[in-house]
């Protein structure tokens, strides 16, 4: 099965949720805004274009150390899986875009961060 790899750039639009499942798997995820820009050069200025919405999934040690590193608000890079979702819903037909995320940090371009690095899962606070 072929899967698309995605990279994308956004801001952290929801708090992100940690859950335990009942086999004990580790998943937190958030939903992540991003709107791509371009410079009119007719205006002499830059422009939005649509804003695009996914929710971002992650899982086991990864979960923890986004549930405790990342807030609403926050500027982040993500790589990972693209997936879709289709649901009906009462106005009909929607379609979620999921990236289950190989990496996520924080974008520096925007602010400074500061990284500690993870000894083992019993190291980290539960959120």
């Amino acid at each position: 099965m072929n899967s698309i790899t995605i990279t994308i750039t956004g801001w952290v639009a929801t708090e992100p949720r940690h859950i335990v499942g009942p086999t004990g798997t580790r998943l937190t995820s958030f939903r992540v805004a991003s709107t791509a820009r371009h410079f009119n050069r007719e205006t002499s200025q830059w422009e939005d274009g649509p804003t695009e919405w996914f929710t971002i999934r992650t899982f086991r040690q990864a979960s923890i150390n986004v549930a405790n590193s990342i807030e609403k608000g926050q500027p982040v890079i993500i790589t990972g899986t693209l997936r879709t979702h289709q649901w009906e819903s009462g106005s009909g037909s929607r379609t979620d875009l999921i990236i289950d995320a190989a990496t996520i940090g924080h974008d520096l371009t925007k602010g400074v961060a500061t990284f500690t690095r993870t000894a083992d899962a019993s190291a980290i606070d539960e959120p």
